[in-house]
Parts: structure tokens; sequence; C-alpha cells
């Protein structure tokens, strides 16, 4: 009997072996297809010019971001995808208006320098602010002046890109914080305005911008960023005990929130519609650039998986669904609706990936989901490897699917490219189509689609 037994398993083994083996055929010839297409026909590279060169930039409430929105709703249905549609979501828009500053030395000469104001910051009204510059390096040193070296001046943090990580994003987070946070602390010491050192890997003089908000208890104070070569000389005039002085113009301001869209396109699943798997990026952009890498890279990747899928004849066995959410640069409005609303709907979303790091080529992914979900993936490593996309270690997610996350748990995946040019670009003037390589954004689009594919096929 123990024989007879063994023998069923064995064969069993086999059998499974066996199929394993013709399903890793099949899905290595699909994902040859899909990349020999993406590769010859980089429609996603078209669209991103088309977004970049007709559209420009796309900051929430303005006319370019209501016409990216007409823009992604046609180049879906282009695609020929099973459903496309709008879901409407009230968005904040803050406006930049006029900027102007230079610094003011111990000779009275007037020397210019380029700031860009965060997003969200309040204006310092027409007549501007003047007042002498305090250096911080961080909040330690900040902590330990008095009140009179900061009330009425202007703070200066001067916190630093580390520029020894080869990820850099491990260099932006710890940043972020003194463009998100350090202007209300500054305020609450009674300081004028704040200028911080750019959030930036970039050698250069193009000041990057990005979004910070004010704590209500403080009042709100007019916050810039300069280059990191202009910080630098900054840091070096008052590093030579030289009294520093600046005086800034803006008129940014907030206007009343206006009406926006998320914009869906979906190819319903063979066998299991009920169970969807969402990608994409974020539609809107900052006002300086093009939002090339942040985030039209992600978007026309996203829609090149719809296309791709059609354009092949790949039909899903569960629904996939590529998002181009609104406002994920300064409120998340977008997301945050989106999630909303597959609550309402009772939606069940068995992935969700996000690409909005850029169109740089390709490592991996970043993953926040179940250990049983992650050696899910992992065992499909070796069909990656050829594209060189194996790194599926880093945990991660992603701005814009985090609410679906952290409302169902939503496993969650980010395209994880190359971070070595992309903070050079990021938030500044350098974020145009010109600075994306083709090839590269491509190689993001194959990556997804193999992705989607896999999990429309077997789950997680």
């Amino acid at each position: 009997m123990k024989k007879i037994i063994s023998l069923i398993v064995i064969v069993i083994v086999c059998f499974i072996n066996s199929a394993n083996a013709q399903n890793y055929k099949l899905d290595s010839a699909a994902f040859r297809q899909i990349s020999n297409h993406i590769l010859t026909n980089y429609d996603c590279y078209k669209n991103l010019h088309d977004l970049c060169k007709q559209i420009g930039h796309r900051l929430t409430g303005s006319p370019q971001a209501a016409k990216a929105v007409e823009w992604g709703k046609e180049t879906l249905e282009k695609t020929g995808c099973d459903k496309v549609y709008l879901q409407e979501v009230m968005v904040p828009h803050w406006v930049r208006g006029q900027e102007q500053a230079y610094l003011l030395g111990n000779t009275g000469l007037k020397e210019p320098i380029t700031i860009s104001s965060l997003g969200n910051a309040v204006g310092t009204g027409e007549s501007g602010v003047q007042a002498e510059l305090v250096l911080v390096n961080n909040m330690e040193e900040l902590n330990r002046l008095k009140p009179d070296q900061i009330k009425g001046k202007i703070v200066f943090f001067n916190y630093k890109f580390n520029q020894t990580n080869v990820n850099t994003f491990d260099s932006y987070g710890p940043c972020v914080y003194y463009r998100w946070g350090a202007p209300s602390e500054a305020s609450r010491r009674g300081a004028r305005a704040v200028v911080i050192r750019s959030v930036s890997s970039a050698y250069d003089n193009k000041p990057h911008t990005g979004s910070m908000r004010y704590d209500p208890k403080y009042p709100a104070i007019p916050a810039v960023a300069i280059s990191n070569l202009d910080a630098d000389h900054l840091e070096e005039l008052i590093g030579n005990k030289k009294k520093v002085s600046m005086f800034i113009r803006t008129t940014c301001q907030m206007l009343d929130d206006v009406k926006s869209y998320n914009v869906i396109g979906e190819i319903t699943g063979s066998e299991l519609p009920g169970e969807i798997i969402c990608f994409g990026g974020h539609l809107d952009s900052w006002d300086i650039g093009e939002g090339a890498h942040d985030d039209g890279a992600g978007v026309v990747q996203a829609i090149e998986v719809i296309r791709v899928f059609k354009k092949l004849g790949i039909r899903p066995k569960r629904t996939i669904r590529a998002v181009l959410f609104m406002n994920e640069e300064n409120g998340l409005k977008g997301a945050l609706k989106y999630a909303d609303l597959a609550e309402q709907n009772k939606e069940n979303h068995i992935l969700a990936i996000e690409s909005d790091a850029g169109g740089d080529v390709p490592l991996g992914f970043s993953m926040t989901m179940e250990p049983s979900q992650r050696g899910r993936v992992t065992q499909w490593k070796k069909l990656f490897e050829e594209y060189g996309v194996t790194n599926f270690e880093r945990e991660g997610g992603g701005a814009d699917i985090g609410p679906l996350h952290r409302k169902f748990n939503t496993p969650m995946m980010e395209l994880m490219p190359n971070s070595q040019r992309y903070f050079d670009v990021h938030h500044s003037a350098n974020d145009v189509f010109e600075n994306v390589h083709r090839r590269e954004l491509c190689l993001g689009a194959i990556a997804m689609s193999h992705m989607v594919y896999l999990v429309s096929l077997y789950g997680l």
C-alpha cells in the first residue's frame, strides 16, 4: 500500500513539475511578445511627447490639468479598452505667481538669486520681505538658538541631500521634512520667512519645488527653495561671518477648490471580473518643467499596459484597470476619492501597482504585502531576469495607492527604476521630455505589463 501511495505522489509531483515547466514556457513566450511589441512601437514615448509638449506642466486646478484629463480620456479610448470613465474630485488650486529674490551683503550690492516657492506656500505680498539670514543645518541647531536669534529673520535650512546613498530615495526621505514641516517650526519661533536648500541631488542652479504644509497653530510664512549651487554659495558667505540679508518677493496664493477628475480605463476579466488589478501614475505635475518623469512616465506606462493587452489580444482572467490619478503633488485628493469609491462600490482590489519614480531603466518592484504574496511574486523572478528586473526585496508602494492599502490592506507595489538621475530633475525645470530616454521608458512599461499579465493570470 505504501508503495502505491509513494508512486501516486511521484506521479502528482511529476505532473505539477511538467505543468509548471509548460507554464514557464508559455509565460516566457508571452513576456517576449509583450517586450518585442513595446520596444518596436514605443507608443508610450509618443504619448509622453504629446502630454509634455502639447499640454506641458499640469498643476492641479490649472487649465493645463483640465486639458490633461481630456487627453488621458481620449488616449485611453484609443486603446480600445472595454471601459473608460472619469471620477469627479474637488482639488486644491494653488498658483505660483511672480518670484523675485536677491542677497544683500555688507557692501549693499544686490546679488540676484533664483528661488522657487514651495507648493501651497503663502506669498510675501507685493512689497516683499527683507531680513537677515540665519543659517541652520538641521532642527537640532534650530532648537539651540535663542528666540531673539530667529525672531524677525529669514531662516535658511541648509539640510543636505546625502550623496553617499546609492539608492537616492534613501536620501530623499530625510530631506523632505525640511520642505514639508520646517517652515512652521521657524514660524513658531518668530521667523518672517524660510529658505531651504533644494531637496535634490542636482549640482546645478535650478531650484526644486514640492509640497509643504502649515501647522495651523502658527502664522503661515513665505517658504522658498534655492538650488544646491546657490545654497553652497550662501553657506560660504555666512560661514565667513558675513552678515547677509535677503529680499524675497512672491505672489503665490491658494484659490478656491476646483472640480477635476481621475481618469480610468479597464479591460474586464474573462473569468474573475470582480478581482481588480489597478495600476497607474498621477496626471498632475508641478508648474515648473513639464512633469515628464514626475509623473508623465507613470501615466503613459499605465496606458501602455492597457494598449498592449488589447493590441496583442491578451484577455486577462481578472479585471485590469489603469488609473490616472489627479492631485498627487499637493493634496492626494484623487487617491483618497478613488479609495472611497472602491469602498462604496464594494470593489475587490487584489493588487495595486504604482509608477511614480521616473522613467529610467527598471530594476525591480518594491512591495508591501503578506509574506505568502511576496513569496508568490518572487517565484516569478526567473521570468523577469532576462529584462534586468531582479530586485523584489525592498518594501514600498506609492502615495496614490496608499489610501487603498490603508483602507483594505490591498497588496501594493511600485515600479523601481534606477534612481541615479531622478532627483536631478525631480520637481524642477529639468523635468522635461528631452530628459526621458525612449528605451528606458519602454522597459518600464514592459515590466509593468509583465507583472499585470502574471497577476491577472494567477492572482496573488
